[in-house]
């Protein structure tokens, strides 16, 4: 009993209906989405995946944040996702990918705790994915097949995001990144590095959320950039 969290740390039936409310989804991918948030929540006590604070509202906060790129990217069917850490988006997007044929989701985490998360994640829910221990500079040449989509959410700010998803969006892939309310201080500083025509997509969860999309990606000055692997 000694880990048992207070009650308003678990995610609220109310949070939930609000979240699916939002972005409906099928029975099957829903009773994924449970067996995940309920994993997280058990691994939440002595790993830290998500803001505590977070926790009551993980359901609108984080799964509905990432369900809605799903939209973005309908064709998509290998992603590729940047630092899954607790699984946002990486892992909801596989849930609801489970039953999609040739879909697969690769989450890239270099924490080792945070990798062993998301294999047991993948594992409960039977999500469509590969979980890679690997930093970002290690990724592009082990995946190796084409990608048609790359994202990333609480990450790195957007310049380094840009140069890590570079070689995928040059080979064909679109670029998902989930920003919050500073997203124009951030494509200002990504401008002085890059050349992108980003499209600003509001969040349907609200909180001043965006989410950023490119689909071009070119070096200003291929001197100026360092492709450090600091995620």
């Amino acid at each position: 009993m000694g880990n048992m969290q207070p009650a308003d740390q678990f995610p609220s039936a109310s949070d939930k209906a609000a979240a699916l409310a939002l972005i409906p989804v099928s029975r099957e991918t829903e009773a994924r989405l449970d067996r995940y948030i309920g994993l997280l929540v058990e691994w939440q006590a002595k790993t830290n995946l998500v803001a505590p604070s977070t926790l009551p509202h993980l359901w609108t906060r984080h799964v509905a944040d990432s369900l809605q790129l799903l939209d973005l990217a309908s064709s998509a069917k290998i992603w590729v996702d940047l630092g899954s850490g607790g699984g946002f988006p990486g892992v909801v997007l596989a849930c609801a990918l489970a039953d999609t044929p040739d879909v697969n989701v690769h989450l890239v985490e270099r924490n080792a705790k945070k990798a062993a998360f998301l294999r047991e994640a993948v594992r409960v829910t039977s999500a469509a994915a590969t979980v890679h221990l690997a930093g970002i500079g290690d990724i592009v040449d082990r995946i190796g097949s084409r990608v048609d989509c790359v994202t990333a959410r609480a990450l790195a700010p957007l310049h380094q995001l840009v140069g890590f998803a570079e070689p995928f969006v040059n080979s064909g892939a679109k670029a998902l990144f989930l920003k919050g309310q500073d997203v124009e201080a951030e494509l200002t500083e990504a401008t002085k590095y890059w050349n992108i025509e980003p499209r600003l997509h509001s969040s349907r969860t609200g909180g001043h959320g965006w989410i950023v999309e490119l689909d071009r990606i070119e070096r200003r000055n291929p001197s100026a950039i360092t492709h450090g692997d600091r995620a």
